[in-house]
Parts: structure tokens; C-alpha cells; sequence
């Protein structure tokens, strides 16, 4: 496995959310964080219907792009009582056509477990997988989940995406609710990134 030498990467994406959390995580090791969008970098389409194939288009078009080892994040919400729905399509569901609406997301996933009269508790999980490729097109891929069930209405405002509707697995604040420090070491970034520290920064 490759370890991650270089002082700077580029996180292959355009949400702040992420790149706040992962400039966090990065910080110890003295890496330096610069994101897509600050470098000007356009969003590649995400063909693959797997989080591994669509973090891997993300890494490698910013690290071609930049000439930087680049991470990628493609993470979603699996819901079991929805055949894992919206999974990879868990962004696509907040699309307005003029950004991202996480709130109609929300009440979009509420609406269809109610239309299946889904069990309480509403079980689910969310999924990340973190790709870190080099401009030489070597990549490295790491997998991280976090359990839970989720809850109506939405509580909290701390957090991003679906955050507020998903209670982890063994806690009883959302994730929408909890401070954003107790998050960062149970989420299923976190653990995706345990694995990626293990296996390309240790």
C-alpha cells in the first residue's frame, strides 16, 4: 500500500461540510488542505453506481487536473426499509436545479418509508468511501460505515446533508444535534478515515 508523503493534497470536492471535516482530521499530520473548488476545478460527472467507482472519478480527475495526490469522499445515506435507497444517489435527491435542498431530501426519504409503512425504528446507515489517487493514477480506496436509525422531524442544525433525521446506533442526539467533535469520532467518515490513516499515513 502507498503511504501518503506529500505535504498538500486536494480534496476532490465543493462541499464545505467536508472539507471542514477532513481539513480537521488531516491537521495533525501537517497536511495541507486546499479544495477543488478553490483551485477552480469543475465537478467530473459520477457515472459508477458504487461509492468506490464514483470517489475514484472524483480523485482522479483532481489529481490529473492539479498535479496533487487528491482525496475524494463519496459518501451517502442507506436505508434499509428502501432497499438501501438513496444510497449513491443520496445527493441527487437534495437536487433543485438551482443547488442543493437537504430539507426536501429529507422530507423526500421520510415520504417514501411512510408510503411503505416502514417499521419503527427506521433502520439505516451511512457510507463513505475515501479514495486518494496521484497524479501517476495509483489509487488507494478505504471504506468507512456508521449504524442508525432514523427519526421524524429533523432535529438539530449543527452538521450538514441528512445529518439531522439519523440518530447513530448507541446515542440518543442526532447527528444534526451532536457537537461536531463527538461526531468526527464515531461517523462513518471517521471510520473510513482510521483505515485510510492506518494504511496510507501511519
Amino acid at each position: 500500500m502507498r503511504k501518503l508523503t506529500e505535504p498538500k493534497i486536494v480534496l476532490a470536492s465543493h462541499n464545505k461540510g467536508k472539507l471542514r471535516e477532513i481539513s480537521a482530521l488531516l491537521e495533525p499530520f501537517g497536511i495541507d488542505v486546499v479544495s477543488a473548488g478553490e483551485l477552480g476545478l469543475t465537478e467530473p460527472d459520477e457515472t459508477e453506481d458504487s461509492f468506490a467507482g464514483n470517489a475514484r472519478i472524483k480523485a482522479h480527475y483532481a489529481a490529473k487536473e492539479s498535479g496533487l495526490p487528491a482525496l475524494s469522499d463519496d459518501s451517502g445515506l442507506e436505508i434499509d426499509a428502501l432497499d438501501g435507497a438513496p444510497g449513491v444517489y443520496t445527493a441527487d435527491w437534495a437536487e433543485t436545479g438551482n443547488g442543493r435542498d437537504f430539507g426536501m431530501a429529507m422530507q423526500k426519504a421520510q415520504d417514501k418509508l411512510d408510503a411503505v409503512n416502514a417499521a419503527e425504528p427506521r433502520l439505516g446507515r451511512f457510507c463513505c468511501t475515501l479514495c486518494i489517487a496521484w497524479p501517476d493514477g495509483h489509487d488507494e480506496i478505504f471504506a468507512g460505515t456508521v449504524s442508525g436509525h432514523l427519526v421524524w422531524p429533523p432535529r438539530g442544525e449543527r452538521g450538514f446533508g441528512y445529518d439531522p433525521m439519523f440518530i447513530p446506533a448507541g446515542h440518543d442526539e442526532t447527528f444534526g444535534e451532536m457537537d461536531p467533535a463527538r461526531k468526527q469520532k464515531i461517523s462513518h467518515r471517521a471510520d473510513a478515515f482510521a483505515k485510510f490513516k492506518a494504511g496510507a499515513l501511519d
